[in-house]
């Protein structure tokens, strides 16, 4: 989730949000060239105040938006905090991995101060952050806190596969959410412009956790390479460890796009899994809940 992301919604549920502004083309130029001097903290002030200006308030659609994306970036900071304090992956979580991870733990908490900062600048009391349960416990039927398939020798805050597994499987799931959003925006090119831009970004956060996997080997299933992209609809991780993060991953192995069937389109040899490689498929927010509430005491 991210700011683009919140943007679309918006947009879906008020299609004249831009024109209550200023027109679209010169209210996304203002915004892009705002972004690219001013701090991040800053951002959601002069966000609020476009918003306060079209609507006069905050609108139940806005801040439910906005509600729902600081609850998964609560969880994706908290997750990578964690992991850096600790003391079980220490040994493991080093050089240039620790470097990697500690950036991407420094976007998702600027994430969480952005939205925050966003909602207090629409008047708006942002939701406090939840308890988390990353044993994956919580669930409905679940065994409870810390009682779940990941903890013990299993936590990712143990055991560095486990760790790397679950990160990807945060960063995967993200894209797809991301991308699930991204429909309501192909009127506006210069919206889509800027969401398939910061789509790019999230995108290259998940190549790269799929990578130190790749270089690690840990939890890959035997004959399984991992790739900075997902093939069919496998998640790369091993058993007993993929049960619980297969819903990621579900429905990509679509190969019709567009009504059309690529594999072997136009006479090019394309087979299904490099057909399936070409697309990520979108996840609606009742599927982005349903697979992060384990997490959620």
């Amino acid at each position: 989730m991210n700011l683009q992301n919140i943007i679309s919604e918006i947009e879906k549920n008020d299609p004249e949000v831009f024109e209550k502004i200023s027109t679209r083309r010169s209210a996304m130029k203002g915004f892009s060239n705002f972004a690219g001097k001013a701090a991040l903290a800053s951002l959601p002030f002069a966000l609020g105040g476009m918003f306060k200006k079209a609507y006069g308030g905050p609108t139940d659609a806005i801040t439910d938006v906005l509600q729902f994306a600081l609850t998964l970036e609560y969880l994706e900071a908290e997750y990578y905090n964690q992991a850096l304090l600790a003391p079980g992956l220490a040994t493991t979580l080093t050089g240039a991995a620790r470097g990697a991870i500690q950036t991407i733990a420094d976007h998702e908490n600027a994430h969480v101060t952005f939205l925050k900062n966003t909602l207090t600048a629409l008047g708006t009391t942002p939701g406090t952050k939840p308890t988390f349960d990353f044993s994956a416990g919580s669930g409905p039927g679940g065994p409870g806190p810390g009682l779940g398939p990941l903890s013990g020798a299993n936590s990712p805050f143990t055991n560095y596969a486990v760790f790397l597994a679950v990160a990807q499987t945060y960063e995967d799931t993200g894209v797809r959410a991301y991308k699930g959003q991204a429909g309501a925006l192909i009127p506006n090119n210069d919206v889509l412009t800027a969401a398939l831009q910061i789509h790019s970004v999230e995108a290259r956060h998940a190549s790269h956790i799929r990578q130190m996997r790749r270089n690690t080997g840990l939890a890959v299933p035997a004959g399984v390479t991992v790739k900075p992209w997902i093939t069919l609809k496998q998640s790369g991780v091993a058993a007993p460890f993929d049960a619980y993060v297969q819903a990621s991953y579900n429905g990509e192995e679509l190969t019709t796009q567009a009504g059309a069937n690529i594999i072997n389109i136009g006479g090019q040899v394309i087979t299904a899994e490099a057909a399936s490689e070409a697309f990520d498929e979108p996840l609606d927010k009742a599927a982005v809940l349903a697979i992060v509430d384990p997490f959620i005491v």
